[in-house]
Formats: C-alpha cells, structure tokens, sequence
C-alpha cells in the first residue's frame, strides 16, 4: 500500500489520540466560562397542538432564574436546505412532535432550571396527529405545516431509459414490499452548546458571539445563527472542540444551538445547554422509517433488465434533509451496478415525529437493503449461484450511468472476488449446516456530494497552510474532525507532499475566525474534498521552497526530491544523505519533536554556518530549505481550494444535483449466520467486508471505518429500532434502544482495495459510509441460506423471524408481529400492544380519524 509514499499508505495512530485516550481533551459539555449560566428546555408532552398561550411569570420569579426564552424571542425560521426553512428554535404557535422545544428557562444551576420549567403554564388546543407516512399522505385539513398540501414535503418521478420495454424482455421478475424501520445515531456524545456575547465597548450590550458545539457543520451553523439572530455572519465565531460521534446526527443545526445563543443574548451572560440522553433521541435527526415497494426484472443469463422502485419515507415533522435523502434513495440505485431502465417515485412525507436527516449511509441504506434482497431473490429464481449474478451486472468505467452519474475508478469486481476468496464462498456456500448459512450483498457511496447544498459556486473545502522559521507546518482547514481521522488525514497528506516528518505537522481544525471555509463533514466528502485542498495548499507553498532550495544548490527546482525531512538533487541516494547528516550533526538533536518544533539550535547556528562556508551541497535539510525560502520569499504560506469538475455534477433533470459525486466507494460483504428455529435469535458470526477506497492513506484508519459500518449495519439489521405508540418514543435511552454491544459483535475481516481514483489525493476516495449498506442485506440473505425465510421488514428480531419460520414450517401462528408477516410486510406497525399503554402518552383527538380506541383486551400484542 506505501508505494514509493514515506507517510501515506502506513498505519498511522491518530493525531489527537493522546488527549483523547487520556482525559485531557476537551468536549463542549468540558468547557467552561466565568459567570456561566444552565439552560433546559421545556419540551412539548404532544404530538400536535395549537399554542394558545404561554405564561413564563412563575418561573421568571423563581430564586436563582435569569431569564426565560421562548419562540418570539427568535421568531426567524431556518432549516439545514434552502428549500427547508421550516424550523423555529423555540415553537411559535405550534407543536409537531412530543418533545418539540416551547421554552428555555435559564438558571445558576440545573436544578434550579428544571425545577423552574414545571412552574411554565402552557395552554395547548389539539389537533389531529399523523403518524403513519402512507395515512398522512392523504391528509386534507390540520396539516402538519399549511404551506405542504398532503403532508407531502418532496415528491420526485425518475425515468431512465424504458422500464417497460426493461420489464418485457425479463425472463424472471420479482415484485415486494420492503419496510426498514427507523434507527437513530446513538452517539456516545450528547449534544452541547455553550454560546457567550462580548460585550461591545462602544455600547455596552452584546456584541460578537462566539458559540462552542458538538457540530460537524460549524461553517453552516455560523450561517444559520446570523439568520435567526439577525447578525452579520463577521460579528459570530463558531468553534468545534472534540466532538465524542456524529454519523451525520450534527451534520446540520440542532435546536440546541441556536437556543442557546438566544438565551445568553436575553441573560447577558455565558449559557451552556447540554441534551439528556432522552433529549438526544428527541433531536434524532436519524434514518427515516421506509417503505419499499420494488420490481426488478432479470434475463436467464443473470443480466439486470429494469428496475422499478416506489420509496415513502416517514419524515418527521420538519424538512430537516429530506430532500436530500429522497433523491439520494432513487439517484445511487445507478452506479454500483449496469442498469440500462430504471424508474423511480420518491415521496417525503411529514409525520408528527422528530425530524429524520441523515445517517450514515445517508439515503442508500433501506433502499440497498430492499434490492439486494431481491437480486437475490432472483437468483435463486434463475438457478445462478449469488455472487455471479452481481459479477454479471457490473459497470465497464469509465462511464456514465443511464441516470447521469460519472464513474471513473471501480473496484467492485475485485471486492466481490476477495469476499468470495476469504469466506469459501464457493466450498461452502449451501453446504452447511441446517440452521446456518452465508450471504453477500454489495454497496457503493458518495466521495462528497458533487453540488452544494448552498447553491454557491464556491470552493467545496479551503485549506491554508504556513511554515515557520524552523520548519514547523501549520495546516488552517475548516473540516471537522468528528473521529472519523481527518484531521491526521490533512497532517499525513501535508507531510507527505512536503517531504517533512508528520510530528512537524500541526492542524487546526473549525474555527470560523482562524480557519477557511469549509461546508463540513458529512456525504463522506473530507478525505476527498478537504484532502485535495491540502494537497494543492502544500504543492503551492513547496514551490516556494524548492525554489529558494535550487538557488542554494544550483539546480533546477524540478530536480529535487523532498522526503524525511530532507531535500536533495535527484540521482543522489538518499542512504549518502542520511549518513552525511549524521557526521555533521546528532540526529536526535536536530530531529523534529512531538511539537513539530525543532529542538536545538544547532542547524541554525554552527552547522549552517558551516555549510554556508563549505559552499552548495546535492542536498540540505527540510529545515534549511525553509529558511532560505523565507529568506527569498518572506513569508512561506500557501492556499489550495476544491471543488468537483463540472462533469461529475449530473445531468440535467429535477433533482439531478443530488447522487453525483466526483468519485464512488464500492463494499462486498459476506456474512456468516446461524439462527436458533426454537426462539428466532440470529447470531452473525463473521463477516467477510471487502472496501475500494482508492487508495488507503491510513490502512490502520480504513480498517477502522469498514468494521465500524459493518458493526452499524448489524445494529440495524438485528437490535435497533426507534419504537413508537401514538407519537410516544418508547426507547429513548441507550439500555432500550440496543445497540450491538461488544459481546454481540462478530469477527469482522477488513479487506482493502485500492482502485487508486484519478481525481482523489493521492487517489483516495470515502471509506467510512459505503460499507454499512451492505450487512443488512447480507444477513438477510445469509437468514435464507440458513433457514429458508427471505425477511422483507428491519431489524430481524426474534419475534419477526420466529414467525416467518414458523409460517413457512406450517406450525401454529403466534401473535408476535401484530398482525403484519415480517416475510411480506404491508404497513407500519405500532408498538406496546392495546392494554400496555391505555390512559398513557399523548391525548387522543376525537377528531383524528388515524386514531381508533383500542379493544378493550388483557395484554400486549408484543
């Protein structure tokens, strides 16, 4: 993988592991300021209400209370999309979810706030409450928002080529419904937000705002605090310290933020707000509950004919991405296979239920599992063994798909022949036995979105790079590193393009007054985007450098070669070098430390004196070449920028912006199951996970982010759902909503592919989001070889697929799934059965024609 590289390619420790290993890092809920006050926020106990009034007097009379905050105090609306500016911080004058934000009281203490929030009188008039996408969809009156006829917040309809020319001339066609229940993030990180005024000298009131938070996106949330707050974006500073997860859950303006710059501007004091864990869950922002109605048509040979693909998403309440993630679910059915006829109908529903956004996998997940379920389906159909029938539909690149998407690198092929290797795909494969099985599925992602969300033709990512006298490296870059390694990604691709060491590198990282503009992490665009900014930044200011270098050599600034912190002519062995340097200097007293700073003067003082005296030199050191560029030069700085090619941004239909990518990753993933017929528990004992991530600048890094998917994908495969009973969230913890733990997670294998893009740094592409989409429906087909059931509903918990084995044995039927066949399933489902929860949660309508009183009856259905 290193290649002819001295950095890139080799396993690299994180650059902050140290302070997060050892406590000394500091996350947003660490931070503390003088004077700080304590915000918590008063949270809607229904799913859909008119506000009739709002009396905060109680509460601004408690001891120890500085100010309440409500919806007129920030009466501007914002969302993340400039088509979805639906939001308020605080309600104005309705409630959409349980658990929207009405107040925020804030106090010297915790206690004190959230005693105070009881002493808050809301009155509320209810209205009807949706909750199901496909029953909303028909609504006609009490809208969720006025303004979207049908609760309908984005409906597309794709046609490529002629499905139904595509569907005629199949041999074999298979035709489902698909249902992918809704997961959320579960970050180990609550979010925080701590925001605090200056006071202004000339005026005395608040001036300039600085806001530290748990955000992916601190270039987007400046923005949207100067729309709400009604400041010029120069007058508000936005700093990301560590943040402990995101997987897209702060990849757009969480409530909590903009609430707490309200709250210090009203109490003129520092406010810091952090989310309960039951608050997180309300925020959410996760993957939507999805239905699937898919056809795809086959010929004998294996070759994919058409595809047909109908895809409801239940939204939430708010626009959040959803625009995104409905296009996102019809645009990547193109690009990881040839398919010459598609049709697509995508329809974003609005739900009285927090806002779902994006997730890791962002659009492709529910609907990859559906297809690669039913490829296989297929298969089975045509007698072709699985992995075949995927080999038999791959693309030729470079190409263009039939919906627009440009692919340039493309190791698929090679993924499915490792996976396929490594598990015994062939010796095993419906040879094992009875109760255990082997499944394969394939997935691809986005390398960053190649269109803004911003509707900008400004760079995707800016990166500022300056070296100092001594040859310390200051890498200036807007990303954000939320764990995924971006930041040791900038450090290696500096270093390596600069020939120094990587402790000499030091980056830093969102801060909307020190950093440039960045649009941030999310769509898995960093090493790609940010990563090709850094490297044009370092072959800038390299120029200056081996400019300055070539003078003192006499030679031309092409023939020198900058590696382990040395430059020297081309043609002399660098083995000569290392030996020559070490006569005439200690090493370890002139290497550079941890800092990135040079300990000892000796190479500035006796040495290049020397050396001045000796006359030119075939080589000199890293340092010495920067004192003589800042001698020609000044100051040694340099700016590289990003953005995608005009030719990698899509075609020209609506809804082409979104799906283009100026590169895709591509996973294969075998999994290996057993599952027990007695009570219906799947146990995943290994997965195979096969990744082209162009090339791996950090292989230790990329192994990290597939078993990370891989362990995500299995949570929603297996364990995780976000359960609901009339708009109630029933799990809002971690210990109910059952995210794999160690014990329960299998051996995962990491295999890398390198299809080394032409476009990417060094030819990288993502390697953190491609491979999650692929487990469930590995597992899922690996649950078929097992046991003869193809599940069609997520998770495949033991009730679901006891019932589906017991359907398919004939035995006698058991009320595990409320009436819905995991095996077919046509409707969402509620939870708690119809005597668990009587007389709890939400206040029925009796005007809500979705909510019907249960039968009285003893027990639960679940």
């Amino acid at each position: 993988m290193s290649g002819d590289f001295s950095i890139i390619g080799r396993p690299t420790a994180m650059i902050d592991a140290a302070e997060k290993t050892t406590g000394v890092g500091k996350y947003t809920d660490d931070l503390s300021l003088p004077g700080m006050l304590t915000g918590k926020i008063l949270h809607s106990p229904y799913p859909h209400a008119l506000i009739k009034s709002i009396d905060t007097s109680r509460a601004e009379n408690c001891d120890g209370v500085v100010a309440v905050v409500v919806g007129k105090d920030a009466p501007n609306p914002y969302g993340i999309l400039p088509v979805g500016h639906d939001e308020y911080a605080l309600a104005l004058d309705k409630v959409r979810y349980v658990g929207d934000n009405v107040a925020c009281v804030v106090a010297v203490s915790e206690s004190i706030a959230e005693n105070a929030l009881e002493s808050i009188a809301v009155e509320y008039e209810l209205l009807p409450a949706y909750f199901d996408p496909e029953e909303s969809m028909r609504a006609q009156t009490n809208l969720i928002h006025g303004s979207k006829p049908g609760n309908l917040e984005k409906d597309y309809h794709h046609v490529f080529g002629n499905p139904d020319q595509g569907f005629a001339e199949a041999d074999q066609i298979a035709e489902a419904r698909f249902i992918a229940n809704e997961v959320t993030h579960a970050a180990m990180e609550p979010h925080s937000t701590l925001a605090s005024f200056e006071l202004d000298p000339h005026t005395g009131k608040p001036g300039r705002l600085t806001v530290w938070s748990s955000t992916q996106v601190p270039y987007y949330l400046q923005h949207k605090l100067s729309l709400v707050l009604e400041m010029p974006m120069s007058q508000i500073r936005v700093i990301k310290p560590l943040v402990g997860g995101g997987f897209g859950g702060k990849s757009e303006v969480i409530p909590i933020e903009i609430i707490a710059a309200i709250a210090a501007r009203k109490a003129q004091a520092p406010v810091k707000i952090t989310y309960t864990r039951e608050e997180v869950f309300w925020a959410h922002r996760g993957r939507p509950r999805t239905i699937i109605d898919l056809k795809t048509g086959v010929k004998t040979d294996g070759r994919i004919t058409a595809v047909k693909a109908r895809v409801v998403q239940d939204g939430g309440a708010y626009c959040s991405y959803g625009v995104v993630t409905i296009l996102y679910s019809g645009a990547l059915l193109g690009a990881l296979y040839d398919i010459p006829n598609i049709q697509y109908d995508g329809y974003r529903v609005l739900t009285n239920k927090p806002a779902c956004g994006a997730m890791r996998g962002h659009g492709t997940v529910n609907v990859r599992f559906a297809f690669e379920s039913q490829l296989d389906e297929l298969a089975t159909k045509i007698g072709m063994d699985a992995a075949e029938i995927r080999q038999r539909n791959l693309l030729q690149p470079p190409c263009i798909t039939v919906n627009g998407l440009r692919v340039q690198s493309y190791g698929l092929p090679e993924c499915i022949e490792k996976t396929v290797e490594r598990s015994g795909w062939k010796q095993r494969k419906g040879k094992m036995p009875k109760g255990r099985g082997l499944g394969i599925a394939c997935s691809h992602y986005v390398s960053g979105a190649a269109n803004s969300i911003i509707r900008s033709d400004m760079p995707h990512s800016t990166v500022n790079i300056k070296i100092d006298r001594d040859g310390g490296v200051v890498v200036y870059t807007g990303a954000s590193e939320i764990g995924q390694g971006s930041d040791t990604m900038t450090a290696q691709v500096a270093a390596e393009v600069l020939g120094c060491s990587l402790p000499r590198v030091r980056v830093i990282a969102a801060d909307t007054d020190l950093t440039p503009i960045d649009i941030g992490s999310y769509s898995s665009r960093v090493t790609f985007m940010a990563g090709n900014a850094t490297l044009r930044a370092a072959r800038e200011v390299k120029k200056l450098i081996a400019a300055a270098a070539a003078q003192k050599m006499i030679c031309g600034a092409d023939d020198l070669i900058f590696r382990d912190d040395l430059v020297f002519k081309k043609g002399t062995r660098d083995t000569t070098v290392k030996k020559a340097l070490a006569d005439e200097v200690d090493l370890t007293q002139a290497g550079a430390s941890v800092s990135g700073r040079v300990e000892g003067q000796i190479l500035r003082r006796s040495l290049q004196q020397k050396r001045n005296e000796e006359g030119p030199k075939d080589w000199m050191t890293f340092e010495e070449a920067v004192v003589a560029a800042i001698d020609f030069h000044g100051a040694l700085t340099g700016t590289g920028s990003y953005a995608p090619p005009q030719e990698a941004r899509g075609g020209k239909h609506k809804g082409a912006g979104v799906g283009p990518s100026p590169a895709y990753s591509y996973s294969a993933q075998v999994a290996e199951v057993s599952v027990d017929e007695e009570t219906g528990e799947v146990t995943v004992h290994k997965v195979w996970a096969a990744h082209d991530c162009g090339r791996a600048l950090n292989p230790v890094s990329v192994e990290g982010q597939i078993i990370g998917s891989v362990w995500m994908g299995m949570g929603q495969a297996l364990t995780e759902e976000m359960v609901w009973k009339d708009g109630m969230l029933m799990n809002p913890g971690l210990l109910e909503y059952r995210s794999p733990s160690s014990v329960e997670s299998p051996e995962v294998e990491p295999i890398i592919v390198e299809s080394i893009d032409p476009e990417g740094p060094f030819g990288a592409k993502e390697c953190s989001e491609g491979s999650l989409a692929a487990t469930i429906p590995a597992i899922a087909n690996a649950i078929y070889d097992a046991v003869g059931v193809r599940l069609h509903e997520s998770p495949f918990t033991p009730e679901r697929v006891l019932a589906a084995v017991r359907a398919k044995n004939q035995a006698k039927a058991l009320n595990l799934t409320q009436g819905v066949d995991p095996t077919s399933p046509q409707r969402f489902r509620e939870h708690g059965g119809s005597l668990c929860f009587k007389g709890k949660g939400p206040q029925r309508h009796a005007l809500d024609p979705a909510r019907q009183e249960a039968p009285s009856v003893r027990g639960g259905a679940d």
